[in-house]
């Protein structure tokens, strides 16, 4: 079931990270460049590396038997470490010997895991970097593009579309800073031996880490992680923030899509958005995706926080509960991301209809710019009396708002028509949106001039 709706629901290329040969081809490459940290240290012999790296191949193990296994081992690890120990055995005998010396299943599950998770935020990066230049140019398209303001999903205030698109950039640009964050403190080695001292290692268990992570391009550790786990839930926490902000501005776009609205438009074709009985229907499917990955989101990344209570030195049960649920996060943030890039790239905005929506309630929406400027004159209270009053009266009537303020002789003693008419004029009252807009797509011009992904922090 799941992976039938792979395509709907999560990205591609970071679904590829945790598929089931880079899942253990991540403890392989831990396990190989353990064996090659030990030999520069003199721990094993530097003849060893050569066979442990032959035989640390995931195509060549039986998965099959590794599933088995591991239902009785408790984790993947423990089956995976005898099958190439006995893969290496007969490339070289005294070589297995020394695989997976010193280590526990948790360093190499860990270690193999973060270095799943290295790719997929290169791969998220990279996407986020895409949206972001995307909708920036979208920003800069639509900056004088009126429309309404809605708010507690009513007619409020005029503003622009490039204002409402520059809130979302705004929220995908802390999201790439946070990105930058995520990876400095989260990209890193797991190698802690069997209770976290390395004492099997002797003296040269930190020199061992060390190099490990230096063979694998990570960052080495003050101490091993194994029951501390706000590692992994910065990670998971970022993916749910960033879907979740994907989440709005795919439920801002949703209902903006609805036919009484007709703002935006999906991208049409054969195939898509239609229905099984209604020929006539042009569903927001991607909308409706991004959303259905907001949902899950949360409670994902609550199991996450959940699994932090870790018994001791080494948890039970709470650390298994992790391996399903960050791939899985990460795996939905990437299908949200994927599916907002081709909404943004593909959509139609309907300009004219953006204009028409700001007329449906005849010029209401201006009451606050009148009662502005009346109040400086005859005090807020009574021109918000004064006003409130000829919008019922307008409303009634069906008439617009400025027609019946003309007819106010003590509203046209103090504005004049001409006056009245700028008021009551949506383009003439916008405030400081396009300062907002500046200020965003300024901070968007200064992300996309840097790589999202720091020096050494990229997998090969």
């Amino acid at each position: 079931m799941t992976e039938l709706l792979d395509s709907l629901l999560r990205g591609a290329a970071v679904t590829a990270r945790f598929s089931r040969d880079a899942t253990l081809q991540g403890m392989l490459d831990f396990e190989v460049a353990l064996a090659a940290a030990e030999a520069d240290a003199g721990l094993i012999p530097a003849a060893a590396v050569a066979p442990i790296a032959q035989a640390a191949r995931a195509g060549d193990l039986d998965w099959e038997a590794l599933r088995d296994a591991a239902a009785c081992a408790g984790n993947l690890a423990i089956p995976l470490v005898k099958q190439l120990t006995a893969r290496v055995k007969t490339f070289d005998a005294d070589a297995a010997r020394y695989v997976h010396w010193g280590a526990t299943s948790q360093d190499a599950i860990d270690t193999g895991l973060v270095l799943q998770v290295r790719g997929a935020l290169d791969d998220l990066g990279a996407d986020l970097d895409a949206l972001i230049h995307r909708l920036a140019a979208q920003v800069r398209e639509h900056r004088a593009t009126v429309m309404i303001g809605r708010t507690w999903l009513q007619h409020a205030l005029p503003i622009t579309f490039g204002l409402k698109l520059a809130g979302t950039l705004d929220a995908l640009l802390r999201a790439r800073i946070e990105l930058a964050n995520v990876r400095d403190q989260a990209l890193c080695v797991q190698f802690g031996g069997a209770a976290g001292t390395l004492a099997s290692l002797g003296t040269q268990g930190p020199a061992v880490a060390a190099a490990l992570a230096r063979h694998l391009g990570l960052s080495d550790v003050a101490t091993p992680w194994h029951g501390q786990r706000d590692r992994i839930v910065r990670v998971g926490s970022w993916a749910a923030s960033l879907t979740g902000s994907l989440g709005k501005f795919a439920r801002d776009t949703a209902l903006l899509t609805q036919t009484e609205v007709g703002e935006i438009a999906e991208a049409s074709g054969p195939g898509r958005g239609g229905s099984s009985t209604m020929p006539h229907k042009r569903n927001p499917v991607g909308c409706a995706a991004i959303l259905a990955a907001a949902a899950r989101t949360p409670q994902l990344v609550a199991t996450l926080f959940g699994a932090m209570q870790q018994d001791h030195e080494r948890g039970l049960g709470t650390w298994h509960a992790e391996w399903e649920t960050l791939p899985e996060l990460l795996m939905l943030c990437g299908g949200a991301l994927a599916t907002a890039r081709t909404l943004v790239h593909d959509w139609t905005v309907d300009v004219s209809r953006m204009r028409a929506n700001l007329d449906v309630t005849h010029g209401l929406i201006m009451a606050e710019a009148v009662t502005m400027a009346l109040g400086e004159s005859m005090g807020r209270l009574e021109a918000h009396r004064r006003v409130e009053a000829h919008c019922r009266d307008a409303l009634a009537q069906q008439r617009d708002l400025l027609d019946v303020l003309r007819e106010d002789a003590d509203i046209t003693r103090i504005l004049s028509v001409e006056a009245l008419a700028r008021l009551t004029d949506p383009q003439h009252y916008l405030g400081a949106a396009d300062t907002f807009v500046n200020r965003v797509l300024a901070l968007a011009d200064v992300a996309t001039a840097a790589p999202s992904s720091p020096p050494g922090r990229t997998s090969p």
